[in-house]
């Protein structure tokens, strides 16, 4: 049996963390925070639940299953229009070997958008990344059920949370609703499986019902189209991450004002 994309990315996610560990030790990194100005995080879940249209935009220049998406994109404008046309929070994507990103695009993206909450999204396994988030100023991080033992969660959630970073738990199936916890702020359905990276958005419509009811539901992956969103809030969903319907486009912060602005003319008819 072949082996799932997310086994690889877990693997090689290990191999990583050893060799940033070896560059910058825990402890050298738990100096770095200490010494950091402190800074109030910004709450995504608020700002999901304060927002006309929910949408998370996500900053991706590549994935697994497609290959590159937009090889050459510059984080600052990109992110810093996300923020002007809109958006209730930003994804970006710091896992470098299979999605093209880095920690310096989540700092860039600070500077660029520094009212708007970000997400750290990335495959987090260890105590050592949740330092990393707060050194590069992330609101909130992505805690995946599929990537991670309950226990595991649950004391990365919580280290997270005496931070001041929010929580994001994403699951795809309904046996991993068991991984909520008091720490999970957010909780996010993907729509795509992340053992063969097939999408499909019914994922979510399936899922709606068994959410834990106080907090806010994220629709993950797939989502593009107005009627398609406009639907999954009726099911319950407060918040649609979306990465690239925006990301394939010459102008991605365009095409966020565009959705947005069919979105508005929606509502009012």
């Amino acid at each position: 049996m072949k082996e799932d994309i997310l086994t690889q990315i877990i693997a090689n996610k290990r191999i990583e963390i050893s060799r940033q560990m070896e560059a910058v030790s825990m402890k050298q990194l738990e100096t770095i925070v200490a010494m950091r100005e402190t800074r109030e995080p910004l709450s995504l879940s608020h700002s999901i639940m304060s927002s006309p249209t929910g949408i998370i935009s996500e900053f991706k220049r590549r994935s697994p299953s497609k290959g590159w998406i937009n090889r050459e994109a510059d984080v600052r404008p990109i992110t810093g229009g996300y923020a002007e046309a809109g958006a209730a929070g930003l994804s970006v994507l710091t896992d470098t070997d299979f999605f093209g990103g880095s920690e310096g695009d989540l700092l860039k993206a600070r500077l660029s958008a520094p009212s708007t909450p970000i997400l750290r999204k990335d495959f987090i396994i260890s105590e050592y990344q949740i330092l990393q988030s707060v050194a590069i100023q992330a609101d909130a991080i992505l805690l995946i059920a599929a990537a991670l033992e309950k226990n595991d969660c649950k004391r990365l959630a919580e280290m997270a949370h005496s931070f001041g970073l929010e929580v994001l738990l994403e699951v795809h199936s309904e046996n991993e609703l068991g991984y909520a916890s008091d720490c999970i702020d957010l909780i996010g359905v993907n729509n795509r499986n992340l053992g063969s990276f097939h999408t499909d958005v019914e994922n979510s419509f399936r899922l709606a019902e068994k959410l834990p009811k106080d907090i806010p539901h994220i629709s993950e992956s797939g989502i593009s189209g107005v009627d398609t969103i406009l639907a999954l809030r009726q099911a319950g969903y407060n918040g649609f991450l979306m990465g690239e319907s925006f990301m394939k486009t010459e102008y991605p912060a365009n095409a966020l004002k565009a959705l947005i602005e069919k979105l508005e003319n929606a509502v009012k008819q």
